[in-house]
Formats: structure tokens, sequence, C-alpha cells
């Protein structure tokens, strides 16, 4: 079959290659891809600025329907549409972050997609415990997005309160700022949405989805808009999903004392930031790295409500064959 690999470390050195079909092991489950989400960590994995173990298949955000299954699997079914909690491909299952669910800590954990081969290919091969039912109700292709939602679940419903009539900035309008936008209009949420001239087009799908105000910071002074929403209060929430230092340092002028910070996006190096301003506006501060069991769970259920409509965030549809023009759409952050 073919596969988009990491063949080696440092900067590119990403190739679609043939490989052997995976195996099906006693506990395994054999999944024949649909769909395959390009997540920011595939981005960096080509890049060279994440750890992979090469020569390793990529991707990690996947849906499809299950094709073999092992002689210990009971619950899954040749037949069945799924997907994949990527994060849990190799635990110690010892640690105290295991044991407490919070997997993504441990110090023996590998993913698949980075750690062990992922879905950027024909076929994926993980564990049962691995593979979660998607309702009949929702397409492969949203399903494809249950691992960057359950990003966004964590940062807006498991942090900090976040509550019906809270006004909130949101900087960065990418996937996840999209998912995270979509969570909080469900929570009743006065949102902005910020974003550069870069991002013209996924401020424009924000708007689709419901966004109260857009912000183009490029053309639009961003301190003058929040004045005016908030009657000078500033807000009681700000979401950093763009990963910038700018936009660091844009949410925390604006967010109003006393007021509520989540930092979503990875930077990816050292910046410099007005620390003092924690402390004299008295903020409470979080940090939202990916997700935990219970978030993946809760996800299951958000899509069995049917609470967000994740279709306008899907704008491309390419062949694994072009996967270098699909990087390069979201390199350039290309709408539709």
């Amino acid at each position: 079959m073919k596969a988009v690999m990491k063949v080696s470390e440092g900067h590119g050195h990403v190739e679609l290659r043939e490989v052997p079909e995976p195996s099906v092991g006693p506990n395994m489950v054999k999944i024949e891809v649909k769909f395959a989400g390009i997540c920011g960590t595939d981005q960096h994995i080509l890049h060279g600025t994440y750890a992979c173990n090469p020569p390793v298949i990529l991707g990690h955000e996947i849906s499809g329907i299950v094709v073999e299954t092992g002689g210990e699997v009971k619950d899954i079914r040749p037949g069945d549409r799924v997907t994949v909690l990527p994060s849990t491909g190799s635990l110690c299952g010892k640690c105290e972050h295991c044991r407490t669910g919070n997997y993504m800590f441990c110090p023996e954990r590998k993913s698949i997609g980075s750690g062990l081969d992922g879905g950027f290919a024909r076929y994926v091969a993980v564990r049962e415990d691995m593979v979660y039912k998607i309702p009949d109700h929702l397409s492969l292709e949203e399903a494809a997005l249950t691992e960057p939602l359950a990003c966004a679940v964590k940062a807006i419903e498991e942090l900090v309160q976040i509550r019906v009539g809270d006004t909130v900035l949101l900087s960065g309008p990418g996937p996840i700022g999209l998912l995270c936008l979509s969570l909080l209009l469900v929570k009743g949420c006065k949102v902005i949405v910020a974003g550069t001239a870069r991002d013209a087009a996924r401020l424009n799908i924000a708007a689709e989805m419901g966004a109260h105000v857009i912000v183009n910071v490029s053309e639009q002074h961003l301190s003058e808009v929040v004045a005016r929403e908030t009657n000078g209060r500033g807000v009681d929430v700000a979401v950093e999903c763009a990963g910038a230092e700018a936009s660091v340092a844009s949410c925390l002028r604006e967010v109003k004392k006393r007021g509520k910070y989540v930092q979503v996006g990875i930077i990816g190096r050292d910046i410099r930031v007005a620390f003092d301003t924690i402390l004299y506006k008295q903020l409470q501060v979080a940090a939202s790295y990916a997700h935990a069991i219970e978030t993946f769970d809760r996800v299951m259920r958000i899509w069995e409500q049917r609470l967000v409509n994740v279709k306008p965030i899907i704008t491309h549809k390419v062949p694994l064959s072009r996967w270098e023009e699909a990087f390069r759409i979201c390199e350039e952050k290309t709408g539709r």
C-alpha cells in the first residue's frame, strides 16, 4: 500500500512510499482509512520541529471502516464506522498520569502518526481500546475531526469556567480555533475572533459559523473593537490559538482584570511576555495540552447529541497521492 512517511530526522524527508499492509494482532483492529486530517503536528514533523520516530507513517486525525479484527477483539466488528484515539498508541500504564487518564504526560507515550505508524495510508492497525464507533448520522469526513475536537473540548470545557453571557476573545482562526469557536457558541458566549490578513479565508469561515465579531488585526485596531464590544471592560476570557508572540500579547492586553486566559496554540520558541500583566490583573491562566480519556468520551457524547457543526471547517479533500499539495494548502491557510 502507499503511505506518506517521515523517513529520517530533520527538515523535509517526507515521502510517499510503498509499504506492507499492517498485520493484525490478537487485540488489534485493522481500519481502512477513509479520511485523515493534516494537523499542525504533521507540519512540524515535515519541518523537523516535532519529535518523531522515523521511519514512520504520518497522520493521526483519522476515520474509516473496520475491515479485520484480532481474535481477542470483543466489541468492534468488520463494517463498523470508526474513529481513533491516536495518542495512546504506546503507554507504560503504570505512572500517575496513565492511572488518572492523563496519558499525554506518560514518559513512555507514543502516538500513532509520530511514534508509531499512523493513518496517511490505506490501512492502519490499532488496539481495540483506541477505536470508537461513530453515530450513524455523523459523516466519515466529520468524524476525522474527532481528535482535534477533543483538543478544543479540553481547552473550553475542562480548564476554566466559561459561562453563558461571557465575552470571549479567540485569537487564531485555524482548525483548532474554529472548533473552539463552535463550542463557545454552544455555551452562549459572545465571541470576538481575531486573525491577520493571512487568515482572511478562515475569518470568513468563523463568520459563517456564527462568530459575533470578526477582526482582521492587519487592518483594524483590536483594542478599539474590544473596548466597543465590552464597554471598556475587556473580555471575560481570552483563548489564544495562534501560537504567536503578538497574539499572546494581544490576549493578555485585552482580557479584563480578574479575567481568564487559556493558552491553546503551540508557539514553538521562546518569546517575550509582559508577565507582570498576569499579576497586576490577577488573571486565571490555564494551558491546554491535547486531551484526556474523559475528554474523548465527552466528544463522543457531543457527536451523539449533534451539538456542533464542523462542516464549514472542512475546506479541501485531497487524495493521498497529492499529499504535498495538501500540506501546502495548510501552510498557506488557503480557504475554499
